[in-house]
């Protein structure tokens, strides 16, 4: 009994600090020999019963290696749905030529196998005592396997939404402007650098992002992003850093903040030009000194993570107009990027809801046999081009002179702006965007017969960032009844 006590304890020690399947398998059955006199055994664990598709791991008691050992379905079955162990004794004259013993190993949810051991006359055949030390350890071990076994499924399915994901944020497309996005994106994925990707609403800003984080050594580190637009300025410090017990009314414990959750991975800071003034200096602190504290605490927590920011914004003219920092312009734009509107349009194009495909058609004029309808340029010849990844200069906007890059009418949809063509190839670049988000806005109200949240619904936006918009362009007094 203190044998089979010190070998139970052993047992339980062991595998208990083993997180690998096979090198556990292996040690049991090493532990198992030290008490059962087997020469051979397998622990057999059934990854689908219904295919018979066993995992078979074996152990040689002489050689002290893996050997090749033919286990009989049959008795795996039986020891499997009686949950029985099952002792066979060598009889030669009835065709039995070696000492069987079959354990099956029940875990808490299900029976994940069983212990298969042998040995040869002269050997005596098995005891009572050694079935009863084999269930026992099956039982501990049982457990272990199965934690295991979960761990390595929940593993195998991480892996494979992560490759999914990473599927789905890879750029697809052959245009001049898709190749330079994905050269960048290959470019600056390896560094550690901050980047600053520009571009107007729905040109797939955050799908770089996650390209970018995706293609870099911190893939398999949390992606964690946060629209500065979307979460009221009362809530978005505690959004940002996180909140210690106490700090404020209602903060019942600590709760850690999207800067402290991405760990060593990336920070994706969308809409960075909708900051308010005082946030934009505290995130100016942590962008310099690395490290920041929680809402209400005293202690500095380390800040690792790599920072993506996206604006829609000029935020040259915001600094000129004292609404954006200058200084924290230059922390951010280490290297820039601007998104051609034509990189993502046919993606936009097909994941727009059904109402506003059937609004466009609506109010798209027919055009005429005389003369076709011209179509807008979707995005200038200089779109796309980055800076250098030491530049601290402010990028340029896109030139308005460059030729532009008609779209495919099999390709893109027509514009609904009501804009003329000659004026939007000749207009600046940030009052053309304005112009078009203001149509979008108005057609989408009209639509909605003036719900804002019925309408940022449609535009796929939160309702704030909406009213945000709206007051912005000053489109308050111009909103459908």
């Amino acid at each position: 009994m203190a044998r089979d006590l010190t070998a139970l304890f052993r047992i339980s020690s062991v595998i208990n600090s083993i997180r690998d399947s096979q090198l556990l398998q292996r040690e049991l059955l090493q532990l198992i020999f030290e008490v059962v006199p087997a020469d051979e055994g397998a622990v057999v664990l059934i990854t689908d019963l219904e295919e018979e598709a066993f995992e078979t791991c074996t152990w040689n008691r002489h050689t002290d290696s893996p050997s090749k050992i033919s286990v009989p379905k049959e008795l795996v079955h039986r020891a499997f749905w009686e949950r029985a162990a099952i002792q066979i004794d060598a009889d030669p004259s009835a065709g039995e030529q070696q000492n069987i013993l079959c354990q099956p190993l029940v875990a808490v949810e299900r029976t994940i196998g069983v212990l298969y051991l042998t040995s040869l006359p002269p050997a005596p055949p098995f005891g009572e005592d050694h079935l009863y030390f084999l269930d026992s350890a099956s039982r501990i071990a049982a457990v272990t396997l199965e934690n295991i076994l979960a761990l390595d499924s929940l593993r195998s399915e991480n892996s494979k939404l992560k490759r999914q994901l990473n599927t789905a944020t890879n750029l697809v497309g052959e245009s001049r402007q898709i190749r330079q996005v994905s050269d960048f994106i290959s470019r600056v994925a390896q560094s550690d650098s901050t980047v600053l990707i520009r571009g107007e609403s729905g040109t797939g800003k955050e799908v770089i992002a996650r390209s970018i984080h995706q293609s870099s050594p911190r893939s398999e580190l949390p992606f964690i992003a946060i629209n500065c637009a979307a979460i009221p300025e009362t809530l978005l410090e505690s959004e940002l850093f996180g909140h210690e017990k106490g700090a404020y009314t209602g903060a019942l414990g600590m709760r850690k903040g999207k800067l402290e959750a991405a760990e060593d991975g990336t920070l994706f800071l969308d809409e960075i030009g909708e900051l308010a003034p005082p946030m934009q200096a505290k995130l100016l602190r942590v962008l310099q000194q690395r490290e920041f504290e929680r809402v209400g605490g005293t202690h500095s927590v380390a800040f690792k993570a790599r920072v993506l920011a996206a604006t829609n914004k000029n935020l040259e003219l915001a600094i000129k107009s004292n609404e954006f920092r200058q200084d924290l312009y230059y922390r951010l734009n280490v290297v820039s990027i601007s998104v051609p509107r034509c990189a993502s349009t046919a993606k936009t194009f097909l994941c727009w809801p059904s109402t506003s495909r059937r609004s466009t058609r609506k109010k798209t004029s027919a055009p005429s046999k005389a003369s076709p309808p011209k179509r807008a340029p979707c995005c200038s010849a200089t779109a796309g081009q980055a800076t250098s990844a030491n530049s601290r200069t402010p990028s340029s906007t896109p030139s308005s002179s460059a030729s532009p890059k008609r779209s495919s009418p099999k390709t893109f949809p027509p514009s609904s702006s009501s804009s003329s063509p000659q004026r939007l190839a000749g207009g600046k670049y940030h009052d053309v965007l304005n112009e078009s988000k203001k149509e979008m806005i108005l057609n989408a109200l009209r639509d909605s017969k003036g719900s804002y949240p019925e309408a940022a619904r449609t535009l796929g936006i939160h309702p704030k960032y909406l009213h945000r918009l709206a007051r912005n362009l000053n489109l308050k007094s111009e909103s459908p009844q």
